[in-house]
């Protein structure tokens, strides 16, 4: 019985840590801090197992793209028969592969790496003071209705002996934001990353986005925006460092 129990906490413990297609749950684990993201409590967690998160990220590849195209495209034709439409008539002739291939583009996160972006643009350096790259343009798609999400994002972070590759940070944001997701989601991968990446002493995000499921449905709330914010390490620890930060992308 006690092994049976074991076995069963063993199973659970590690569907709480995998990825699902690609994307953290709100569980896991931040190397520096305990679950939920507070700070100030050391994580046991060793980086190899903290970066087995990255590695199994790429959930569709290049030939699977390939694959799957023809159904999707299919699949677009019947929307268009749903919608009252005539898929022969000449402007739709080829909607169906158009909004196919750009439904692959617009979800071509998950055929991407964080780890393979992030490999060769980690340089040891001795800087501690922040660093920030802010208004970094983002588009994504909502996984609810399937329409854009778009907007801006900002990062900071605190390093801790270890700096990454500007461009890199936007690249991070390209990755997780081309895919299916939600904000607040998002938000938190993004500084999910750069923790595992970096380890550094703190990561701020905020995101300041347009829903068009907001703005051309619904409520119909046309000048509406959505602010997301993730702060780890002394970024939600230190109330100056927060401040520092959020006045500096302000600014």
């Amino acid at each position: 019985m006690e092994r049976s129990k074991q076995k069963q906490m063993n199973q659970n413990e590690n569907e709480t840590e995998a990825p699902i297609n690609g994307h953290f749950d709100g569980r896991a684990k931040v190397p520096g801090w305990s679950a939920g993201g507070a700070a100030g409590t050391p994580s046991t967690v060793p980086s190899s197992s903290v970066m087995e998160s990255w590695r199994e990220e790429r959930t569709r590849s290049l030939e699977d793209n390939e694959m799957s195209l023809p159904s999707i495209a299919a699949a677009y034709t019947t929307i268009l028969r749903g919608l009252g439409e005539d898929p022969q008539r000449q402007g739709l002739l080829k909607t169906p592969w158009r909004a196919a291939t750009a439904m692959q583009f617009f979800t071509k996160g998950y055929q991407e790496k964080i780890i393979d972006v992030l490999n060769d643009a980690i340089f040891d350096e001795d800087h501690d003071e922040m660093v920030i790259v802010k208004d970094i343009d983002m588009f994504s798609m909502c996984e609810h209705h399937l329409v854009p999400i778009f907007g801006r994002v900002h990062i900071g972070y605190l390093p801790n002996k270890r700096v990454l590759g500007l461009s890199k940070l936007a690249r991070i944001v390209e990755i997780y934001s081309r895919r299916l997701q939600v904000q607040e989601r998002l938000t938190k991968q993004i500084a999910v990353a750069i923790t595992e990446a970096l380890q550094p002493a703190g990561v701020g995000v905020v995101i300041e986005a347009t829903h068009m499921c907001m703005v051309m449905r619904g409520v119909q709330k046309m000048n509406s925006k959505t602010v997301t914010s993730t702060m780890l390490g002394v970024f939600r620890e230190d109330p100056k460092t927060r401040d520092e930060f959020l006045s500096l992308i302000r600014s």
